[in-house]
């Protein structure tokens, strides 16, 4: 075999690339979480597919090492997410954490009119996105203006909802609902709308994501319980060529 003919060397893949399926808790940023995997592990470099409301739990998709270079990949991923719309109060933040705006009796509101206000929402649709968010607007982040007391126009933008389904009545007003959505939906937004819609305002109680992309939270596990997966995982759906 000439020299020209020899097969080109192959990298051997760096221990500390690759990606974590973590289990996110309540109450962390999902920077928190970031953080907090970096120094445990004592990674260089780790960053995440795409965030997680502190109030929210569910699958967080760290990346680490190399693997960061497919975050847009992982973030573009359909999400799945299950949670509790609270009917008859709207929030500032809409969610359990905000003040409360507007608070209607909703009693009287039937199972079949929230079914019915759900369709309006599937498919391709606009959403202006929330205040408390982690949008970047002039290099703030639009949650940081929020706790200065500002808010700013925000422009619409395209999101999909594939499914928005009623799952379930926790208690009087509390449905529980199934979200199955493209990347950069504003789950809280969705439950916020559906309220107006139905006349009497609406928040998110609580929010779990179940799925981003190929990945489940039944891969997961707490942050400091997670195994630290090939880069190769990161791309598994695709085929081998």
């Amino acid at each position: 075999m000439s020299w020209n003919s020899r097969p080109p060397r192959q990298r051997e893949p760096d221990p500390f690339d690759g990606l974590l399926l973590v289990d996110k808790p309540s109450d962390w940023t999902s920077n928190d979480v970031v953080v907090k995997i970096r120094n445990h592990f004592r990674f260089a470099k780790v960053g995440h597919g795409g965030t997680l409301d502190p109030l929210a739990t569910g699958l967080l998709v760290l990346l680490v090492g190399k693997a960061t270079k497919l975050s847009d990949r992982i973030m573009g991923g359909d999400k799945v997410y299950e949670g509790t719309i609270r009917l008859g109060v709207a929030t500032s933040t809409q969610d359990a954490d905000g003040e409360i705006l507007e608070q209607k009796d909703a009693s009287a509101i039937t199972r079949a009119q929230v079914e019915a206000a759900m369709q309006r929402y599937l498919g391709d649709i606009e959403q202006i996105p929330p205040m408390v968010s982690a949008l970047r607007v002039d290099g703030k982040r639009l949650h940081e203006l929020a706790r200065e007391g500002i808010e700013i126009e925000r422009a619409p933008r395209p999101v999909t909802i594939h499914r928005f389904d009623v799952v379930g009545w926790a208690e009087p007003g509390v449905l529980s609902i199934d979200v199955e959505c493209s990347a950069g939906t504003y789950i809280r937004t969705l439950a916020d709308d559906l309220g107006r819609l139905l006349g009497g305002g609406a928040h998110l109680r609580n929010l779990r994501r179940t799925n981003v992309g190929e990945f489940t939270l039944g891969e997961a596990a707490s942050p400091d319980e997670c195994e630290l997966l090939p880069v190769a995982a990161a791309v598994r759906a695709l085929t081998s060529v």
